[in-house]
């Protein structure tokens, strides 16, 4: 794989070098996403290869309590309650963050700490 030094490979690079850690482990994972629009959080199992539940700025039901504009950190912050809450009505108490690749900054920080007073833990 060629990668240019740019900011999309930087983050793939270090994406690559998290999964491959996080591979060893075999835990479950909080994985996010970011768009400059939404946001979107999965909770994903590494030995069944399948994802247990996921909440985005996408759906219906969510769309509807945000504002207009759902790339803020108050959509990330709910987003985050939003996947904390499910996990914990599924059993699922820890998790290992993966931040895919971005920077622990601004909506991801927010989503994460969110996710943690929630009653996740990381």
């Amino acid at each position: 794989m060629v990668l240019l030094n740019n900011k999309l490979s930087s983050r793939k690079r270090r994406s690559l070098k998290m999964r491959h850690k996080f591979k060893s482990l075999n835990v479950i994972r909080l994985i996010i996403h970011r768009t400059s629009r939404h946001i979107y959080a999965q909770i994903f199992d590494i030995n069944t290869s399948t994802v247990l539940m996921s909440a985005s700025t996408l759906e219906q039901g969510i769309q509807r309590q945000l504002s207009s504009y759902t790339g803020n950190k108050q959509s990330a912050s709910f987003i985050g309650l939003i996947i904390a809450h499910r996990a914990l009505k599924k059993g699922i108490q820890s998790v290992v963050f993966d931040r895919s690749g971005f920077k622990y900054h601004g909506r991801v920080k927010i989503l994460a700490e969110s996710a943690r007073k929630a009653g996740l833990k990381f």
